[in-house]
């Protein structure tokens, strides 16, 4: 880890467990896109986020406000200076996706569980049915950082300006020969294809087996050497509702050391159903994948 641009916010399975109860200063966080799993049985000491109904505003398409991100992190025991600890299902994706969001919302003390729920149920390690009850927190919450989120509006000035835009989904996904991948959640969309002059670089690419990140030799393989971006580009991230893009933001985020790196959360399931944007189906022509490499 100590080779990352930003080890500080990946640690270990053996980290976790030596702080499961340092509860006065760490929060440990569980986020799967199976929003039962956590009942099933979970770290001990972790509280829940459900990404459906604790993340997502149930009337408008959109987050939940600062007010209710505040109230969100005092029921589950987050006050400003706490040490939020993610992991998940997916090789967290959906535990990305929470950082994200904390994130978006200027939370300072972000961490993520290398491996996530996967290797820690693979090295054997406790997992508990009992959900923790903590003291309230007292949080306040930022405006949400712009910088780190992409609207569609500012895609189409990407595609304008030629800046890199990467699609994280699956080739199948990029080529247009699904709208939705069976198995995921579904927010289908009426076409297929992708954001023209966007980059198929699947988020799973950046991930071994185990669920772990890939070391900074082979990332800087993928997507220095291999698509030819450079840590002070520009860069959007996009997937279908933008779990998938939160991992690659932070791949290029943390691990890389991008500067400028923003999820379009809207992603395919936004765009596919616009009236009036351009989309491409199709591989990249050789001649295409020879320039932006």
């Amino acid at each position: 880890m100590a080779t990352y641009a930003h080890p500080e916010v990946l640690v270990s399975t053996d980290w976790v467990a030596e702080h499961l109860n340092d509860t006065d200063t760490i929060r440990i966080v569980e986020s799967d896109e199976d929003v039962l799993l956590y009942e099933t049985g979970h770290i001990p000491n972790a509280v829940k986020i459900d990404w459906v109904n604790d993340l997502q505003d149930q009337i408008v398409r959109d987050y939940i406000g600062k007010q209710r991100f505040a109230q969100l992190c005092e029921e589950l025991g987050i006050s400003n200076d706490t040490t939020v600890v993610f992991y998940g299902d997916k090789s967290n994706w959906w535990a990305c996706y929470a950082f994200w969001v904390f994130r978006l919302f200027g939370h300072e003390k972000c961490l993520l569980m290398d491996g996530g729920r996967k290797k820690w149920v693979d090295e054997g390690r406790p997992l508990t049915r009992e959900r923790p009850t903590f003291a309230r927190g007292s949080y306040t919450a930022k405006d949400p950082d712009p910088s780190i989120r992409a609207f569609r509006d500012e895609v189409l000035r990407h595609i304008e300006t030629n800046r890199p835009l990467v699609d994280v989904r699956s080739p199948a996904e990029y080529r247009g020969e699904v709208t939705h991948m069976p198995g995921y959640p579904q927010e289908g969309a009426l076409r297929g294809g992708h954001i023209p002059g966007a980059r198929s670089i699947p988020w799973s690419r950046a991930a071994n087996e185990d669920g772990t990140f890939k070391s900074r030799e082979e990332l800087e393989a993928i997507y220095l050497q291999e698509q030819g971006l450079k840590p002070d580009d520009d860069v959007i991230a996009y997937c279908r509702i933008g779990e998938r893009s939160s991992h690659t933001w932070f791949v290029l985020t943390y691990l890389l050391g991008f500067d400028r790196v923003r999820n379009y959360d809207g992603s395919w399931t936004e765009w596919g159903n616009l009236v009036g944007v351009p989309i491409e189906k199709g591989a990249p022509t050789p001649a295409e994948a020879e320039a932006s490499a």
